[in-house]
């Protein structure tokens, strides 16, 4: 299997990535959910930066000079990738990620990790990205940091589904901002892989399941 034929299967056995009925933060009523809050054992920790390091290692430019975690999520994404990065392809970047509040005792700021400075090209390390809201967060959030150039934006699943236009929330970033965005897989794959192949003697996707998704991006998929 390919890495990511073997991410989808990686998501389903650990709960991570679920089908029935739920709703989004956003209102939409969905029949699949992506909760990378599942993920809890360090084995789980240690395959996902493989899978994020096998995503880096395909398509992070030469220029890039620091990865960032936003917070929450993204910080364990970002720790977790960055090792494997190095570990697997001999990439050692360092790794940044920001507190909620920012730090007015010790050494100050809202930054953890590696401290970017002015001129450096940073690339994002987040989990799934719906309204975008915590990406231009952190683009705001670096403003105030360092002069710094935001080129890539790597996350676990592409939901494909429209934003605040007619495009994708991960087109709307590219477009407003010049951000190359990279993810593991799309729901499209997702959907191809899945449809009536058993995981562990189950079916995820029947043709029923696959009716449903269909009609959900047909609602709301970018056009």
């Amino acid at each position: 299997m390919t890495y990511q034929e073997e991410f989808i299967t990686f998501m389903v056995r650990s709960g991570v990535m679920t089908f029935g009925d739920f709703v989004t933060k956003s209102g939409r009523k969905t029949p699949y959910f992506v909760n990378t809050g599942n993920y809890k054992t360090g084995a789980q920790a240690a395959c996902l930066g493989d899978y994020y390091a096998a995503c880096m290692n395909e398509h992070l430019g030469d220029d890039v000079t620091a990865l960032f975690g936003p917070a929450y999520k993204g910080i364990p994404l970002v720790v977790a990738g960055s090792a494997a990065l190095y570990r697997n392809y001999g990439r050692d970047l360092p790794y940044c990620f920001n507190r909620k509040e920012a730090k007015d005792h010790g050494e100050g700021g809202s930054m953890v990790g590696y401290k970017p400075q002015n001129g450096d090209v940073i690339a994002i390390v987040e989990d799934v990205v719906t309204a975008g809201t915590a990406v231009r967060e952190s683009i705001e959030l670096f403003r105030q940091v360092a002069d710094v150039k935001i080129t890539a934006l790597f996350v676990s699943v592409d939901r494909m589904e429209r934003g605040t236009r007619d495009c994708s929330t991960l087109d709307e970033l590219r477009q407003d901002y010049g951000i190359q965005v990279w993810p593991i897989v799309t729901v499209r794959e997702i959907i191809d892989f899945l449809h009536n192949r058993p995981i562990d003697g189950k079916v995820y996707i029947d043709d029923e399941m696959k009716g449903k998704m269909e009609a959900y991006l047909e609602q709301y998929g970018a056009r």
